[in-house]
């Protein structure tokens, strides 16, 4: 089994696996944290580098008012209940996302997540709260273009390198896998600009059903993967200029 330097995961069907229970969607979320606890564990044990989880994006806020509270209740629980266990297992805690508009109340609990396993060295766990890719490269593009306006940088200056550097996820390694459950096709505005060379992986079950055995079964297609980054891999033939240039 070939073990991805980073995972990330879009976390969905909380509501349907309930639903299908006929069971709350307050009871689909709450089992959803049981199984960010085993994936994160999981994660630890195959020696994963850096564990992205897609939690609550801008967009959810568009959800009913007692839903919402249900999430942020859950994400106050799950920092209250399971920071001290993350810290204990050497993990790094790192909320991407806005922080703009947030209640005081998730930005103490965010920022404390953060100093507290600062200096860890072990799984890299980030939390994608609050976030929307959108959000993220507008606001890199006004930060840039505030640079180049106070004549800090010229616009020729922006490279690739540089947009990296300005994302939220300034630091961390592009995935080099992301799954998603529920069976949904889709990113769903989860880290456009990082996913270009990304391997997509989509399960049908849903979010609190994906244990050690979905894991493993999602990593097992992810090495049988050819991974070329648009290019050509020493076993493969090559193709006319044309079809190399359209990503074959």
């Amino acid at each position: 089994m070939v073990i991805p330097r980073h995972l990330a995961v879009i976390m969905d069907g909380n509501g349907r696996w309930a639903k299908a229970r006929k069971l709350t969607r307050t009871h689909g979320h709450r089992q959803g944290v049981v199984a960010v606890r085993e994936i994160v564990s999981n994660s630890i044990e195959l020696g994963i580098s850096y564990l992205t989880l897609f939690a609550f994006s801008s967009e959810n806020w568009s959800r009913p008012p007692s839903e919402i509270r249900d999430l942020l209740g859950l994400l106050k629980l799950f920092i209250n209940k399971d920071l001290a266990t993350l810290h204990k297992q050497n993990v790094r805690v790192r909320v991407i996302g806005s922080r703009a508009g947030l209640d005081d109340d998730i930005i103490a609990l965010l920022d404390k997540a953060e100093s507290l396993t600062a200096n860890n060295s072990g799984l890299n766990l980030m939390i994608a709260f609050n976030y929307g890719a959108r959000q993220e490269i507008t606001d890199m593009v006004r930060h840039l273009a505030r640079q180049v306006e106070m004549g800090q940088m010229t616009a020729d200056q922006i490279s690739e390198a540089l947009v990296s550097q300005s994302l939220y996820t300034a630091g961390i390694p592009d995935p080099d896998v992301i799954v998603r459950t529920s069976g949904e096709q889709r990113l769903s505005n989860f880290l456009l600009w990082q996913a270009a060379y990304s391997e997509f992986i989509f399960v049908d079950c849903f979010w609190p059903d994906f244990d050690r055995r979905q894991l493993e079964l999602a990593l097992a297609e992810y090495g049988r993967r050819n991974r070329r980054f648009g290019g050509l891999t020493t076993d493969e033939p090559e193709m006319e200029q044309s079809a190399v240039a359209s990503g074959g």
